[in-house]
Order: C-alpha cells, then structure tokens, then sequence
C-alpha cells in the first residue's frame, strides 16, 4: 500500500500496477499527433533541446510580456513566510525563472528560500545555470529528473511549484501526486499553464494569432518552427481550468481553486497539502 498517496487512490478497486500496465498501453498527445506514451517524454525533450537558449526570449514575444505579469502572481500564490526559512521544489522549472523570482521575493520578506529545481531536460537546466551564475544565487540546486518520479524524499517541501510544464508531462496525474507526496502537511502547491477562454470569439482570435503567428515566429527567432507548432498544439489539447481542477483535487489537494489570467489566456490552479 502507498502510504504517501492521498486516501482516495488507496480505495481504486483497480491496482496501482494493473492501472500502469493499462495506461503504458494506451497512446498520449504529442500536441496534436497521437504517439506512444513511452516515446513522448523523448520527444518533449527534443523539443526543449531544441530551443533552450532562447526559452525566454520567446516567451517574451509570444505573450507580448505578460508572462512576467503570470509569473510575479504565481510568485504571491506561493504564500512565501516572512522571515523565516522554507524549501521550493520546482518542476520543469530548468532555466531557474521561477526559482529565481521566488528567492527574490524571500529576500524582501527577510525570509530565507532554498530551492531544487527539477527538469528532465538537461540543456534548459544549463541555461538555468548560466543564469544563476550570472545572478551570483546561492541555495539553488539542480536535478535532472522527471516530475512523475523526483528524486527527493516525502514531505520535504514547504512549497511545489510548476510554470508552463505541467502540459508537457506525460503522466500528469502522477506528477500531481508526486507533488502531493514532497509537500509538508500545510505546504502549497501552485501551477502556472496556458488554458482555454471562456469567450469562444475571444478564444477563436486568439487561437488564429497561436497559430499564424508563433510558429513562423518561434521559426525566425530560434530556428525551430516545428518546435512552436507543437507548444501551441499541445497548449489546445490542454483540458479547461474546470477539468484541471478536478485533477488537482483528485490528487489530494485540499482547498484547491484557479484564477483565470488575462482573460483565460492561462490560468493559475492552487491547492493545500493539509
């Protein structure tokens, strides 16, 4: 029996083990193509490989700067203790943004943030690295590994955070529960991703621009076009706020809630581990 899984998959009638036999054999998106499930994480990684030294620069340009606008309302979601020391796994998280941001904004509040950065993929991690080099950060470490299995311990965690990658995982009920599994009893989990509009105009003009627009764009400033048709391909087969939600909940958080950001572009899901 998993005792650091929530109670609710301990009741599954199914086995953990006949529910993983089950779900190998079943094929996943690769944005819109269906692929085998054991071939996506290979693939997503070829994807950030590709594109690793201009991540940033892109996100930039795709959302016009309203990335960094997401990002220091994830920071604030994080509920980050004034003056005091706390710990902040990071998945997916390989360029350090959001580990970054949050030490920062420890430092204000006189608080002292360690971070473990967490990310399959070795050359966004490089580029994480260049940048805390530059940042002089300290308590920053870096792991290559998967959010479905982290090599970390239970409950060692007072914060979980993951920005633009739960989408991109390839068994993401899983990686909920890992991430159920590291947080401290009252530790918080927060994810930052791309979602769906309510207004079906708004979506459908939105939608014109994802697609018109960033590929060729993703193609001019990096060189990989059929990178960035893949990230907003997989940003479409992404399941609603609603349904993302559910999942949360699903895997044990307590209290979990979204806020819709800039109209629905992407949304911000949060939940206790109590």
């Amino acid at each position: 029996m998993d005792l650091a899984a929530p109670m609710g998959y301990r009741r599954r009638a199914m086995s953990k083990t006949a529910q993983n036999n089950q779900s190998a054999a079943e094929p996943v998106d690769f944005g819109f193509r269906t692929v085998a499930r054991e071939d996506k994480q290979v693939m997503v990684r070829g994807v950030f490989d590709a594109v690793a030294d201009k991540y940033d620069v892109m996100n930039d340009l795709m959302s016009g700067g309203l990335h960094r606008l997401w990002k220091a309302r994830m920071i604030e979601a994080l509920h980050i203790r004034p003056r005091s020391a706390q710990h902040l796994i990071d998945m997916a998280g390989g360029t350090g943004d959001i580990a970054l941001r949050a030490q920062a904004r420890a430092q204000k509040l006189g608080a002292q943030l360690s971070a473990h950065i967490i990310d399959a993929n070795s050359e966004m991690m490089r580029a994480g690295q260049k940048r805390a080099a530059v940042k002089k950060a300290a308590h920053l470490h870096f792991t290559t590994g998967t959010g479905e299995a982290m090599p970390v311990p239970d409950q060692c965690a007072d914060m979980v955070s993951i920005a633009f990658g739960i989408r991109n995982i390839t068994h993401r009920d899983r990686a909920l529960r890992e991430a159920y599994r590291v947080l401290k009893p009252g530790g918080r989990f927060v994810c930052l991703e791309f979602s769906h509009m309510p207004s079906a105009l708004l979506q459908k003009i939105y939608d014109a621009y994802s697609f018109n627009v960033i590929p060729p764009m993703g193609g001019l400033v990096t060189g990989e076009r059929d990178a960035y048709q893949y990230l907003v391909e997989s940003i479409r087969r992404f399941p609603s706020a609603d349904e993302f939600l559910s999942d949360v909940e699903q895997a044990g958080f307590a209290r979990a809630q979204y806020e819709q950001l800039s109209g629905g572009v992407a949304a911000l899901h949060m939940g206790w581990r109590l």
